[in-house]
């Protein structure tokens, strides 16, 4: 079992910035992808970003220049800086986290971006 404790949500103005932080408590050599997925009221859960064990990215296009995920592999724990938020990027952001066999989800964080 993989317990993953997710920080760093919270109110933010449009065109400010935010950096989220998930730690997981497993053996390193056993995490494979790491990932950010986000999910608003009303739709359905969405991946945002995703980074593998080699350092590779993807991200949802609606976030690609302004989001960055990065990975601490000897921490075991995954980040997500988000910088010039918008009001649609208001969500709940939940860390997930791979390995050979299983999927973890964390508990989620609130970012809600308002003036």
């Amino acid at each position: 079992q993989v317990r993953l404790v997710e920080s760093g949500g919270g109110l933010v103005q449009p065109g400010g910035s935010l950096r989220l932080s998930c730690a997981a408590s497993a053996n390193s050599a056993s995490i494979n992808d790491m990932a950010w997925y986000r999910q608003a009221p009303g739709k359905q859960r969405e991946l945002v970003a995703l980074i593998t064990r080699g350092g590779s990215t993807n991200y949802i296009d609606s976030v690609k220049g302004r989001f960055t995920i990065s990975r601490d592999n000897a921490k075991n724990t995954v980040f997500l800086q988000m910088n010039s938020l918008k009001p649609e990027d208001t969500a709940a952001y939940y860390c997930n986290v791979r390995t050979t066999f299983f999927q973890y989800w964390g508990q989620g964080t609130q970012v809600t971006v308002s003036s």
